[in-house]
């Protein structure tokens, strides 16, 4: 991100100011345990046995993990701007977002994600694009009302050394893993049986975090760690950085048996965020400096060192940012769609000022196939806006929100106009492709948005 970006004051349709940030009162650990372990007997009293349960869904030829996907009825979606973190409820029938709260973490929010079985919150936070003193990192855990989806923090942040720029937890959620940038890093840290983080996890080898760690994973065994490495275009003066996949084995908080998967020397190879199918061997991953997706096979001593299927995800796919890069990546629930954003932010003077030259801005959207994985360009669909970071799918796989970085100027004739900052909802359908619903503008004054995601309550 960088000053590229102008900044609009415009009046919007959600000006996240109309609900004044509050900083959330401390919920103690000790009375959260309590709480989760009465819901964890409810659940056990009303529920069937889980080989009764699968058997019924085996024989209407479905999997558990869709089945939940499909039947979650409510979520909320959490929208970050600077360290201001916004609650929305997120209606899939009308495809409709309500403002609920707003609430204010120690630093800009970098990423957030949630515990896999309590109502619990991981986000981490930086200050190093908003000072520069660039001291202050960590992640802050917030307890999530099932009601509302409102947040209050539980216990106190732990404050890491450099910014974490992703964070994810293991299936399980017995461990917290965060990715670093810059110096490129990966550590891991224990979970209390209450969902508080715990000391790190010193490893017991080496580990070769690459160049530019963008995001981390487990896959869904939790017997593996994947750790995208971007790498670096060459520019000012400073020669290309390669790219890898960086693989470990995960046993007991320990990472081990550390590959590298890349092309060549890794020059021309810029991986930033894969995602898992919900029940198949593969994993998909977004090239951001290749406008590519790309299908590798996986299985619990590794990834296969070559992919599957390479497909290109922009009509323009030979540019190169700030023209034209890949964002982030998403399965849908079913796990019969994969979604990328495609994003460009690269400007042109005109008239005296910045305004966006070439590029698409745009949600691509691949069919899977079932058996064997290959995806299928089926779909490119304006987002209306500019450089979407992030974006969220609603549990229920009927609902998809973007999220974009900034406001940015635009040629309109012999004129100039400011395309504001916004949230873009888009329908779901049942072939996967998307359709346009509605765009929330959002005041970001001289922040960003940065992170936005969806959660079941």
């Amino acid at each position: 991100m960088d000053s590229r970006h102008s900044r609009s004051r415009k009046a919007a349709l959600i000006n996240r100011r109309l609900v004044r940030p509050r900083r959330p009162s401390l919920l103690r650990p000790s009375r959260l345990s309590s709480t989760l372990r009465g819901v964890e007997r409810m659940n056990r009293a009303v529920s069937l046995s889980r080989r009764t349960f699968v058997g019924l869904l085996a024989a209407a030829g479905l999997s558990p993990r869709a089945v939940a996907a499909q039947n979650t009825a409510r979520a909320v979606l959490y929208v970050a701007v600077g360290s201001e973190l916004m609650c929305y409820e997120a209606d899939d029938t009308k495809l409709a977002l309500q403002k609920i709260d707003t609430i204010r973490v120690p630093e800009a929010v970098q990423y957030a994600w949630k515990h896999p079985s309590k109502p619990l919150l991981y986000v981490a936070f930086s200050n190093r694009y908003t000072s520069k003193a660039d001291d202050r990192h960590g992640v802050a855990v917030y307890a999530i009302d099932q009601d509302t989806g409102r947040l209050q923090q539980f216990g106190e942040p732990v404050f890491l050394k450099n910014r974490p720029v992703n964070l994810t937890l293991d299936p399980a959620g017995r461990y917290l893993l965060v990715a670093y940038n810059m110096p490129s890093d990966l550590t891991v840290h224990a979970l209390g049986e209450n969902g508080s983080i715990g000391v790190e996890i010193k490893q017991s080898g080496s580990i070769d975090a690459g160049i530019y760690a963008h995001q981390v994973r487990v896959s869904p065994s939790g017997k593996l760690v994947v750790l995208p490495t971007r790498g670096n275009d060459p520019g000012a003066g400073k020669p290309e950085d390669p790219g890898a996949l960086k693989v470990f084995r995960f046993e007991a908080g320990q990472l081990s048996h550390e590959t590298s998967i890349t092309k060549g020397n890794g020059l021309g190879f810029g991986p930033r965020h894969v995602d898992f199918h919900p029940e198949k061997p593969w994993m998909f991953v977004s090239m951001e400096r290749n406008n590519q997706l790309l299908v590798y096979g996986t299985s619990d001593e590794g990834i296969d060192p070559k992919p599957l299927f390479e497909r290109y995800t922009a009509e323009n796919h030979e540019a190169r940012l700030p023209v034209q890069f890949v964002g982030p990546i998403h399965v849908h629930p079913n796990g019969r769609f994969v979604y990328l954003a495609n994003r460009s932010d690269g400007t042109i003077d005109f008239a005296g000022r910045k305004v966006h030259g070439e590029g698409e801005n745009t949600v691509a959207v691949f069919s899977i196939n079932p058996a064997s994985g290959e995806p299928t360009l089926i779909q490119t669909i304006d987002t209306l806006t500019f450089h979407c970071r992030t974006f969220s799918i609603h549990p229920a796989g009927r609902m998809l929100v973007t999220a974009a970085v900034a406001p940015l100027d635009v040629r309109d004739g012999g004129a100039v106009r400011t395309v504001p900052a916004g949230l873009t909802v888009f329908d779901v359908a049942d072939d996967g492709k998307l359709n346009f619903a509605r765009k929330y503008e959002v005041d970001i004054g001289k922040d960003w948005m940065f992170w936005c995601g969806m959660v079941a309550l």
